[in-house]
C-alpha cells in the first residue's frame, strides 16, 4: 500500500490519544483542553487512516489537516508530566510528520 506508514502512524496516534483521553477524563478539570484535543485528533487520525488506506484523491488536504491537529495535540499533551500525555505527544508528532509527507 502506498500510504502504509501514514496509516500505521495514524492508528498508533489514535490509540495513544484514546489512552490519554481516558486518563484526562479521570484527572482534574485542568485537563479539559488536553482531552478535547485528544478527541479531535482521534477523529482526524481515523479519517486520515481510512482515506489513506483507500488511496483517496483527497489525501493531500486531509493529511495536512491531520498534521495540524496532531501538532496542536502534541503541544497540549507536552505541557503535562504524565506518562500517557508524553506518549500521546510523541505519537502525535510522529503522525504529524508522516501526514506532512503526504500533504
Amino acid at each position: 500500500m502506498q500510504y502504509q506508514e501514514c496509516v500505521e502512524a495514524c492508528q498508533q496516534c489514535m490509540t495513544a490519544c484514546a489512552q490519554c483521553l481516558d486518563q484526562c477524563c479521570i484527572g482534574a478539570t485542568d485537563m479539559i483542553d488536553c482531552a478535547r484535543l485528544c478527541r479531535d485528533c482521534m477523529i482526524m487520525c481515523n479519517t486520515t487512516a481510512l482515506l489513506a488506506a483507500s488511496e483517496s484523491s483527497q489525501i493531500g488536504s486531509i493529511s495536512k489537516a491531520c498534521a495540524d491537529i496532531c501538532d496542536a495535540c502534541a503541544i497540549e499533551c507536552g505541557k503535562h508530566d504524565s506518562d500517557y500525555c508524553r506518549t500521546c505527544a510523541e505519537s502525535c508528532r510522529k503522525c504529524a510528520d508522516e501526514c506532512r509527507k503526504m500533504a
